[in-house]
């Protein structure tokens, strides 16, 4: 379907003699067209566009100043005056591309002097708008298309992740009759989590079905109540070619981490990603969703390890993400954890982190070999442990690393 678009847009371009982009409602490039001429070095340096092109999105400061123009419900063609403090330095002509009275995408012209005069009406609209917003029309037809494909695979998944055991099989049997013969070959298990629940998802609309039909995701969906507080992670199930060659799952991580969707807010930046192991086939697939998630919530809490985890990767929180998320800390460790003892936790953690070695911890710490020695004495006091035991330095490297977690 991108030959599709891709033929669409070029259509747009060549009504208006300028290039064109086309985006979802998540400001995620499906596709822009060129537009011969002298003026192409010109307009491939705008940054806005440039940015789209090179990297298949645009940033969030770039996105809330369109939106805040009320793009996402725009019946007709807008202007939207440059913003040089998001990085917008020329104006947009935007046409929203709908269906039956839902935004799907929209489409962006370079309001520059080439356009300048345009009418965008409705008195009396230049005749090239109105054949842009029927072929804007014909495009909004296939990403509800896609839309509504998306959404039953990801309705189908999201089955088979929730499932009680009793009624596992037969969501697995639909999903694979849904998939065809994606379902027998190597697939990996994203999680991306915190993930924003909007009010299109709770219609029935299921999260960047666009994106997943063009990335070689085979179904995305939202699941509530994934993560321990009873915040909803996305899962994505992506093909690989092989079991050894994970780099199409990183791909779609690294596109979904930048969501407006991804953070507890909506926030980029704010989200973690995890990757299960890659198995062949639907039957292990809920236990590469644990993996996914344990990997993403190692991720959050450790930052070394993301934006993307993989579950072969986070070492103890393999264990650690299995424990009971209402389990009370050690009470022996539990005064270390009050926030007025924060030094001496991040201290102890870093210390053992380095396997006890006094020189490599002060030096990670940046402290004298002396501070971090008195440091720890006064650990020993507060928690009654014994940093020369290596049961009691389990004990509290453990727990200090499941703190962590929240």
């Amino acid at each position: 379907m991108r030959g599709e678009y891709q033929q669409l847009v070029d259509e747009i371009s060549a009504v208006f003699g300028a290039p064109a982009t086309l985006e979802d409602r998540d400001f995620g490039l499906i596709a822009f067209g060129a537009h011969g001429g002298d003026d192409d070095l010109e307009v491939s340096m705008d940054p806005v566009r440039t940015r789209s092109i090179l990297q298949r999105r645009s940033t969030a400061a770039v996105r809330a100043w369109f939106e805040a123009f009320g793009i996402a419900r725009a019946q007709a063609p807008m202007r939207i005056p440059p913003d040089p403090a998001a990085g917008v330095f020329k104006g947009r002509i935007c046409l929203p591309v709908r269906h039956r009275g839902v935004v799907h995408g929209y489409v962006w012209l370079l309001d520059d002097e080439h356009l300048a005069g345009l009418d965008l009406g409705p008195a009396t609209p230049d005749p090239r708008v109105a054949q842009a917003m029927e072929t804007a029309a014909r495009i909004g037809a296939l990403l509800a298309a896609e839309a509504r494909a998306g959404a039953e695979l990801g309705e189908l998944l999201r089955d088979l992740l929730t499932a009680r055991p009793a009624g596992r099989d037969a969501a697995r049997l639909a999903l694979r009759d849904a998939l065809g013969p994606a379902a027998d070959g190597p697939l990996a298990l994203l999680a991306v989590a915190p993930w924003r629940m909007d009010a299109d998802e709770a219609d029935g609309d299921r999260p960047g079905s666009a994106f997943a039909a063009r990335s070689g995701v085979a179904a995305l969906c939202a699941v509530p109540d994934s993560l321990p507080d009873g915040s909803a992670a996305l899962a994505a199930l992506v093909r690989l070619r092989a079991l050894s060659a994970p780099a199409p799952a990183r791909a779609a991580a690294d596109r979904l981490l930048h969501s407006p969707r991804a953070g507890a807010d909506g926030g980029p930046g704010l989200a973690a990603a995890g990757l299960g192991t890659p198995r062949k086939g639907l039957a292990e697939l809920t236990d590469a969703w644990s993996e996914a998630l344990a990997a993403a919530r190692a991720a959050a809490a450790e930052r070394r390890l993301g934006p993307l985890a993989e579950w072969a990767a986070i070492g103890p929180y393999r264990v650690l993400t299995g424990l009971p998320a209402d389990r009370a800390a050690d009470h022996a460790v539990r005064p270390l954890l009050e926030r007025s003892y924060a030094e001496l936790a991040r201290t102890t953690e870093v210390y053992l982190d380095c396997a006890g070695q006094a020189g490599r911890a002060a030096a990670a710490l940046g402290i004298h070999r002396q501070t971090l020695y008195y440091r720890l004495s006064r650990v020993e006091q507060l928690t009654g442990l014994d940093l020369d035991n290596g049961e009691d330095r389990l004990l509290l490297h453990m727990t200090l690393k499941a703190a962590r977690l929240g």
